[in-house]
């Protein structure tokens, strides 16, 4: 990455990697909250020059540690200063609300030196939309600038009424305040001492401002936070170093994309530009957890029902019933200049809420909770039926009707990623092919969770809903020339017959016939589609193919996970671990072992992956992709209604051993390890507390 983020909850912080929010930036750079900017520039310099990068981490997402030091200065023959004299750290972190950063200089210089220097720190308060270029309205304007011994507070009102204000508070004492705000400090030290200037600086919205601890105790109660979070979660070991690396990384990044707005912890999309709830890459994600961690389903779920649709709005292509795509909460979408208040432009969402709320009972057991959560799954279920499936051809479709909305509502959005085979890009209505899958594993799934809950003539008619669904899916999407289903249906119903990674999502929901199933199983590690870093989304013979589009032949991670999670449900483990062993080798080229949101899509004889220019990193449900490879590699399939677990174990090539521990099933947990045996995989129970039947196959 060629910046440096780190978040709490909703605030977050984007640099450069030497620290620095630099005067003109136009990537975007800044301290985000609420969808807006409280500091857009952040300096340091040393004699007025700037420092120069030794190092810069970021392999914890919580805490920034950048040394730097500073370049010789001399002038006229005369020594200033003498190159990498000083050495300077800076280390940041977010606790409950703002920023704390911490600039120690060292020296190490033979005598005494002194310098000057300074750190300029600015904020614009400007919307999310206006930083990405996207949009532009009406706006306020900033109201006042104060300066003190100690403090800066700069203040600004919104055109929504909302009053932003950005304090800054340092611990030494500055030996000037410049007009434009430029912070100086006269520092003198001997060889080997040192000073640190320590920084608290805090949003501040409508006078909310976030108390200020002392830094140690809050960077100890941050630490304190990911202990437990690690303690919580399934862990992992295996004699693969770098499968260990990958999982390790997914759930790291996983725990500093958790946000709660009230409901409980829930992943928002990636950083730095979706740090927001959104209800697909949310719900998928937490998909992907919960072999990692299903209470974070269950906050997931809660968030999305707090802001299901609720009215029929087209400007923000809202239905009731209907879940969200995703919510903003800066001036533009206060002021409703744009629609995102929420947004419900999306047609998966709403079949990946009932899905999920399936699968979360299928690994808790928690009859409770869908009892609890039945309304707003009673809404869901309606809308699917009356609004997602307007025309009662049994496809649930989109159709955007918002001004300001996406035109494309499946997960791949660009406008040119739904397109013919003589290249022409399909009109809407569109009906998506693993929407239909999600619709049919949903209705397929919960049907006999309603008829245990007492709602038998429901079930009836929504097991019945789901044959009708799959009969009609297999006659109207199946390509028998490319033994593969189309991505979609146009408004006229005709197929749109590109061969997509979409396809590969219904394995999972189990609508495909076993026949169909297999071929499509094939075709996925195909090299037209898979490159050997991954499932592309695009296959290389399709008129739309381009690897180095965002959705027409990329690779995306978490479009794999959802593709491994059904290649291992059919029990195609050996087409499954083709791709999981595939990412594990992109994994190993980048940086911490991290998957990206999306790379391109060139295959393997380039030697690396080829990274795609603006995609997230971290992104939520590309870190949740290595926590599907222990799924499918365990063959694990829970289900709370017979209290059974099933096991239909695999290794990787060179894995002799998979250990889990403290996985989290029904009433407690399972810990078991996997070994490479004479005729097989062997399975060794270390403990079952789930009150669930074990079945090894």
């Amino acid at each position: 990455m060629d910046y440096r983020v780190i978040k709490e909850n909703d605030l977050f912080l984007m640099t450069d990697r030497n620290g620095d929010i630099p005067e003109g930036d136009i990537s975007g750079k800044g301290l985000y909250t609420k969808d807006t900017r409280f500091l857009s520039r952040m300096e340091i310099r040393i004699n007025g020059q700037k420092p120069i990068l030794l190092s810069s981490a970021a392999d914890d997402n919580y805490i920034s540690t950048i040394r730097l030091t500073n370049p010789h200065m001399e002038e006229n023959g005369e020594l200033i200063l003498w190159r990498e004299s000083v050495e300077i750290e800076r280390t940041r972190f977010i606790y409950e609300g703002a920023l704390y950063e911490s600039i120690k200089l060292t020296s190490y210089y033979p005598k005494p030196i002194q310098f000057d220097f300074s750190v300029l720190l600015d904020t614009d308060f400007a919307d999310m939309f206006v930083v990405r270029g996207f949009q532009y309205g009406e706006l306020g304007s900033k109201t006042m600038e104060r300066s003190a011994s100690r403090e800066r507070v700069i203040g600004y009102l919104g055109a929504d009424g909302v009053r932003r204000e950005t304090k800054i508070k340092w611990n030494t004492q500055e030996s000037k305040i410049s007009e434009s705000g430029e912070l100086h400090f006269d520092v003198a030290l001997g060889h080997q001492e040192n000073i640190a200037i320590a920084f608290f600086i805090a949003p501040i919205i409508d006078g909310n401002e976030p108390l200020q601890h002392e830094p140690e105790e809050a960077m100890s109660k941050l630490r304190a936070s990911y202990v437990d979070w690690n303690a919580s979660s399934t862990s992992i070991q295996s004699n693969l170093p770098l499968f260990n690396k990958l999982y390790h990384r997914g759930v790291q990044d996983l725990r500093v994309l958790l946000t709660d707005l009230g409901y409980g912890a829930f992943p928002v999309a990636g950083l730095p530009w979706f740090s927001v709830p959104f209800g697909r890459d949310s719900l998928i994600a937490a998909l992907q957890m919960l072999s990692l961690n299903p209470q974070v389903a269950k906050g997931t779920l809660l968030t999305m029902a707090a802001y299901q649709g609720q009215n029929e709005d087209e400007w923000r292509d809202e239905q009731p019933g209907k879940v969200m795509h995703e919510i903003r909460y800066g001036e533009l979408a206060s002021t409703n200049q744009v629609p995102f208040t929420p947004y419900y432009g999306t047609i998966d969402a709403t079949p990946l809420f009932l899905l999920l709320a399936a699968e979360y009972y299928h690994w808790t057991g928690d009859a409770d909770f869908i009892k609890a959560l039945m309304p707003h799954l009673q809404a869901a279920l309606t809308w699917v039926k009356e609004y997602g499936d307007a025309d009662d051809d049994s496809f649930v479709e989109y159709y955007q009707k918002s001004s300001k909305g996406i035109a494309n509502q499946g997960w791949k959005d660009s406008a040119d990623s739904v397109v013919h085979r003589n290249g022409d890009y399909a009109e809407a209505p569109i009906a998506l092919v693993e929407v239909q899958g999600y619709v049919y594993q949903a209705l397929t799934r919960l049907a006999p969770i309603f008829r245990s809950l007492g709602h038998a003539e429901q079930a009836d008619q929504m097991e019945q809903d789901a044959s009708q669904l799959q009969a009609r899916f297999e006659r109207d999407f199946w390509m028998e020339d490319e033994q593969f289903y189309a991505i979609a249906l146009d408004k006229d119903k005709k197929r749109v017959e590109s061969v997509t990674s979409n396809a590969g999502h219904i394995l999972m929901s189990g609508i495909a016939s076993p026949e169909r199933a297999k071929a499509v199983a094939e075709r996925l590690v195909a090299p037209d589609l898979f490159g050997g870093y991954g499932i592309r989304t695009m296959s290389t013979d399709a008129a739309g193919y381009n690897p180095m589009s965002y959705h027409d032949g990329s690779v995306w991670p978490h479009d794999n996970s959802l593709c491994i999670l059904g290649l291992s449900h059919l029990g195609f483990a050996n087409e499954a671990i083709t791709v999981i062993e595939g990412l594990l080798a992109a994994a190993d080229k980048f940086e911490y072992n991290r998957l990206p949101e999306l790379f391109c899509g060139y295959d393997n004889l380039l030697g690396a992956p080829v990274p795609y220019p603006v995609a997230c990193s971290p992104q939520a449900w590309a870190a949740g992709t290595p926590l599907t490879f222990v799924q499918a590699l365990l063959g694990l399939q829970p289900d709370a209604l017979s209290r059974q677990i099933t096991i239909r174990p695999s290794l990787l090539e060179g894995m002799d051993e998979l250990k889990v521990e403290q996985l989290l099933i029904g009433s407690g947990t399972l810990s078991l390890r996997v070994t490479r045996g004479i005729n097989g995989p062997e399975v060794e129970i270390l403990s079952n507390l789930t009150g669930y039947e074990l079945l090894i196959s």
